[in-house]
């Protein structure tokens, strides 16, 4: 769903407000309705660009003359589904400028972050609660789907509990709960971020084994745990400040512990995928310091730092995790 520009069909069709709109123009053979359902009674025959658009994005499908959302546009388009990627739209349409030419180029040229006008991205989520929740929000959004995938791939049953470093929403740790059942969870943030995560953890009922914690993983002790997680956390950061989260994981947790890194990986040449180069201009663009790396890179990050065996695992659509063993 990151591949559609907020500029672009994708992000009309991710509100509900703009699809009842449409599905009021007469140039529609017939409307998706998000609201709806994704039916409307044909109107014309004659197909508007944003239907033919539509279709060429895979969003909606005609059948003798009706157009309805296709299964993944259910997945992501409909506020009710628990992967909607509405709210990553809607903190990208706030942030358009961000994509600009002008942007792009001042953020290759000076090495500067765009987002929020040049704001650091972290000191504003201290004291601008609005940002946080539709920061947050949009986080959810592009995790949900990875996050109900990547505990398929991984047993995680000798677990008792992980705590989520970074957690944002809990998103990683109410797919985690879902999958194995004996396993709580603890999303370890800052205040304003452990508010909205409650929010979506009673949201999914897992209220009794989902907690979270308040704190500073820069400066605060992680509390006791046999398992780290950290989603996307790393590619936020220069290597320098990635390697003392890995240390400061490794003296954190239990012998025999484990450690799981997820993140969309370069290949080891990083030559690509293009999906990882792309995210990789993304992260140009909104943190200082930030970029994507390789499962070679990271898994030399945790050898470093002392972990064993450890594994790259691909999972769903572009991302993997990368876990390492703490032995005892």
């Amino acid at each position: 769903m990151k591949g559609i520009s907020p500029r672009g069909v994708g992000s009309i069709a991710a509100r509900p407000c703009n699809n009842d709109r449409l599905a009021a123009s007469p140039q529609w053979s017939q409307a998706p309705a998000i609201r709806a359902g994704g039916r409307y009674a044909p109107t014309r025959t004659r197909p508007s660009p944003a239907s033919q658009s539509g279709r060429a994005l895979g969003l909606l499908e005609e059948r003798d003359g009706r157009y309805s959302l296709t299964p993944v546009a259910e997945d992501y388009l409909l506020e009710g589904s628990a992967t909607y990627f509405g709210g990553y739209f809607d903190m990208m349409i706030q942030n358009y400028a961000m994509y600009s030419f002008e942007s792009v180029r001042r953020a290759v040229l000076t090495n500067t972050p765009q987002f929020y006008e040049g704001d650091d991205v972290f000191t504003s989520h201290r004291s601008r609660a609005d940002r946080v929740r539709t920061y947050t929000r949009a986080m959810h959004g592009t995790s949900m789907a990875a996050a109900l995938a990547w505990p398929e791939r991984v047993d995680l049953s000798d677990h008792r509990l992980m705590l989520d470093i970074g957690g944002g929403s809990g998103a990683h740790a109410i797919g985690a709960a879902q999958q194995w059942a004996k396993l709580q969870v603890i999303v370890f943030d800052l205040r304003p971020v452990c508010g909205l995560a409650d929010e979506f953890i009673s949201r999914h009922g897992l209220q009794d084994r989902v907690r979270t914690q308040v704190g500073d993983m820069w400066v605060d002790t992680f509390p006791p745990a046999d398992l780290h997680f950290y989603s996307q956390i790393y590619h936020d950061w220069p290597p320098d400040r990635c390697g003392l989260l890995t240390r400061k994981s490794f003296e954190g947790l239990e012998p025999g512990g484990r450690v799981i890194l997820h993140e969309m990986l370069y290949d080891d040449r990083k030559a690509g995928p293009f999906s990882t180069a792309a995210m990789n201009i993304n992260m140009l663009l909104q943190y200082e310091g930030a970029r994507q790396y390789s499962g070679r890179e990271l898994s030399a990050m945790l050898e470093e730092a002392g972990f064993s065996d450890i594994e790259v695992k691909p999972t769903f659509g572009y991302y993997s995790i990368v876990i390492g063993h703490k032995p005892g």
